[in-house]
């Protein structure tokens, strides 16, 4: 049963694979990049062998702490990610628990992550290779290891079921991911800073974490090569006990959540009146518009996909706090606003099989592409405005203001043309309803990205001219050129957006029925 769970694992995989060659391609190119990172840290780890055993132990298991901490909480923020084998489909088989838990371990093996990861632990090896001893017990202890992360991953993820069930928590944790990349460049001016009194910790940090579950699989091989056996048992004691606990731990939470299943909460209550709906006319594009803003709001899909976008002006504010001009805050509010225009590309795609409701009722083609930029933009722009007002106020220049914002609406109303014609032409796999935000869909990877891409490209190229004076104003410090590029900001901008809606409507009425066969088979 165990080697039959495995089969089945590679099998759910290479049937995903021939469903969709986009698909193929996207893992062929994450593969590529993680065998490219594996090649560098085993590069790494064989210099490292080089060094005192003292210095070899410390940056051993402090890193390997790091990682098993890794497979303890992303899984949980990204529960729901890889549901190749999700072990709710087998509550209704009668399979024995020894089995299943040990298949389900062992499958995660199958695919990237695991993989990369014992080949990684097994490849401390090398850094130990002037022992064959002690490189015989990296070896073990790095496939110990491996499992053990495998095992806490599920241990974890189980144990949140009841949280990650709901969808309030699915957002936070969409939220949590993204929040680092704010203070990633003080964290790392702060290391930079500080790096030799880190450094001298490390070793009494690495003493303490080889006691414990992070690092004890780490520090084996220094206590084999140093000759302590008797420290090396009791660490071996703590190392199998840990693994021991954790794949009990995870089978006994794994059984009682198969008998009793954690029911999925979309997390919303029943409510009163038109809610959002309220806002707009009621005509077509005011109903879809309503519906889309909605969406905006509920949908953790759609702040999966921009929540990047309000995090943009601390990201530039830090980068141009360390350069020599502190103007490259500047770039933030047209980059916002060609992301947020650009985010309806995928509008059609996320609708999935509720896109029925458009064919049955026959909405005109410029109406649905009007609706959804309209609700776009009305979230959009108070936030690109803000972002391309307050940067000059607060450096002391309100003159540039007139330019920036020109810039800026140019490009939200460009990128809502350009993104109303694409989504009408293009589809692509998108996370389903309900699912996970981060959730990898077949079919998605490759297409996905060529599609966005080309999208964005297209919208910053439309945006040309107003580039050129924004860049004539900050050249010469006329004010003519800034309220020129103001101007041709509105008035280019506007026509690209009818332009857009117009030719996205004409394709969207065409194209009607392959739109409900794609989003329905999700492609």
């Amino acid at each position: 049963m165990v080697a039959e769970l495995i089969r089945l694992k590679a099998r759910l995989l290479a049937n995903g694979f021939r469903r969709s060659p986009w698909q193929l391609v996207g893992v062929l190119i994450g593969a590529a990049y993680a065998l490219f990172i594996a090649v560098m840290l085993i590069v790494g780890m064989f210099g490292l062998g080089s060094q005192d055993p003292g210095l070899i132990r410390t940056v051993l298991v402090c890193s390997v702490s790091v990682v098993v901490l890794a497979w303890a909480i992303v899984p949980v923020l990204l529960s729901g990610a890889d549901a190749t084998l999700d072990p709710a489909k087998f509550a209704t088989f009668p399979v024995p628990r020894r089995d299943l838990t040990t298949g389900l371990l062992l499958s995660g093996f199958v695919g990237t992550p695991g993989a990369v990861t014992l080949v990684l632990f097994v490849a401390i090896a090398l850094s130990w290779r002037q022992s064959p001893a002690a490189a015989f017990v990296a070896v073990v202890a790095g496939v110990l290891a491996a499992l053990f992360c495998l095992a806490l991953a599920r241990l974890t993820t189980t144990a949140a079921l009841a949280l990650t069930s709901k969808r309030r928590f699915r957002e936070i944790a969409t939220i949590l991911i993204f929040i680092p990349l704010v203070a990633l460049g003080p964290i790392l001016g702060g290391l930079q800073a500080g790096v030799t009194a880190i450094f001298d910790l490390l070793p009494t940090v690495a003493g303490v974490l080889a006691w414990t579950p992070l690092g004890v699989f780490a520090a084996l091989p220094a206590d084999a090569l140093q000759g302590e056996w008797g420290i090396f048992a009791l660490r071996l004691l703590v190392a199998l006990a840990s693994l021991a606990v954790v794949v009990w731990a995870w089978s006994a939470m794994l059984m009682r959540s198969l008998q009793n299943p954690v029911q999925s909460s979309g997390g919303s209550k029943g409510s009163e009146g038109l809610g959002l709906l309220r806002l707009f006319p009621a005509t077509p594009w005011g109903a879809i518009a309503g519906r889309c803003l909605t969406y905006w709001f509920k949908d953790p899909r759609y702040a999966a996909g921009i929540v990047i976008v309000p995090l943009l002006p601390f990201i530039l504010w830090y980068a141009s706090s360390q350069s020599p001009t502190p103007y490259l805050l500047y770039a933030a509010a047209p980059l916002m606003a060609v992301m947020m225009g650009f985010s309806i590309s995928a509008d059609v795609s996320y609708d999935s099989t509720a896109f029925s409701l458009h064919v049955t009722t026959a909405v005109r083609g410029v109406h649905d592409r009007a609706g959804r930029a309209l609700a776009c933009g009305a979230l959009a722009l108070p936030l690109v405005l803000a972002a391309a007002i307050i940067p000059p106020v607060a450096l002391g220049r309100p003159g540039d203001v007139v330019a920036l914002v020109g810039v800026t609406l140019g490009g939200l109303l460009s990128a809502l043309g350009v993104a109303s014609v694409a989504s009408a032409r293009w589809t692509y796999a998108v996370v389903q309803p309900g699912d996970n935000p981060f959730k990898s869909p077949p079919g998605a990877g490759a297409r996905a990205a060529i599609t966005q891409l080309v999208t964005m490209f297209v919208a910053f190229l439309l945006m040309a001219p107003e580039i050129a004076l924004v860049i004539t104003y900050f050249v010469t410090e006329r004010m003519l050129f800034a309220w020129l590029a103001l101007g041709v900001g509105l008035v280019v901008g506007t026509v690209l957006l009818i332009v857009g809606i117009r030719v996205g409507g004409r394709w969207f009425d065409n194209r009607m029925p392959e739109l409900m066969e794609a989003v329905t088979l999700n492609k």
